[in-house]
């Protein structure tokens, strides 16, 4: 896959995109979110893709944000698709059937932050920084920032860092629930590879099944959110990661997992 403002690569199980317009600090426009539209149509069509990871060209931006020399010249209808096109493509990341882990080696502001909010779960360099700073432009986050971010830090501090628009240190995300680990820079990508080959060695569908009821859990109380960890568990039962899994378990062996998808 050739892109101009991405670059795609893969390795064995583990795919990594990473954002490349880093002379815009990788900032978002709409040519990058519609390349990224194109990767995932690919990413998900590939069973042989079992993690993604997202990160950024050069060291001071996984991405920057949305690129407001486009933004200003939006009229609110142009401004309405803008966010329509960021929030459906960044929708189709969180719901990616695949586990996705986003490496930030840099700036991660506005809809940077809100597209590493999309992700499963987030390394950072330890000179990563965080921040949904639209509202000193005057305007507010569009590509999910108000949605995701009270989701996964509380309210409170959501609404702190959404109405004064200040930046966190990665140390500081990280104590806020933000980040799971902060890293150096330069064991960044090695620390953030470990884990994916960690993760892609275990049963596709089993990782699909926990992901998808992870997601669906979280928007519903907790009583629908246990029927649907119950169907998803009585589908995985009978899949091929399961006969294999409980055999290597009982033979005393390491599973070997085929890799597809299917429960």
């Amino acid at each position: 896959m050739n892109y101009e403002c991405l670059e795609f690569q893969q390795d064995g199980g583990i795919a990594t995109i990473t954002f490349n317009r880093p002379k815009a600090l990788n900032a978002l426009n709409s040519a990058t979110l519609r390349e990224l539209d194109n990767a995932l149509d690919c990413i998900a069509g590939d069973e042989n893709i079992r993690v993604l990871i997202l990160t950024g060209a050069g060291d001071k931006a996984f991405i920057a944000g949305a690129d407001i020399t486009e933004m200003r010249t939006l009229t609110p209808l142009g401004a309405r698709k803008f966010a329509q096109l960021g929030q459906t493509i960044i929708d189709r990341l969180q719901r990616l059937p695949i586990p996705v882990i986003a490496a930030v080696n840099g700036y991660a502001l506005g809809g940077g932050c809100e597209m590493a909010l999309a992700c499963d779960f987030i390394y950072a360099a330890e000179t990563a920084t965080f921040g949904l700073p639209e509202i000193s432009l005057g305007i507010i986050p569009g590509f999910g920032g108000t949605q995701r971010l009270p989701r996964l830090i509380g309210a409170n501090m959501a609404r702190e860092l959404i109405f004064t628009g200040k930046y966190l240190s990665a140390e500081k995300a990280r104590e806020a629930g933000l980040v799971n680990t902060c890293l150096p820079a330069d064991q960044l990508m090695a620390g953030v590879a470990e884990v994916a080959r960690q993760i892609a060695k275990k049963g596709s569908a089993s990782l699909r099944a926990a992901k998808d009821a992870i997601r669906q859990g979280l928007n519903c109380d907790l009583n629908s959110g246990l029927e649907i960890e119950r169907d998803a568990f009585a589908l995985c039962i009978s899949s091929p990661d399961a006969k294999e899994g409980t055999s290597a378990f009982i033979e005393k062996r390491k599973a070997e997992f085929a890799g597809s998808r299917d429960i």
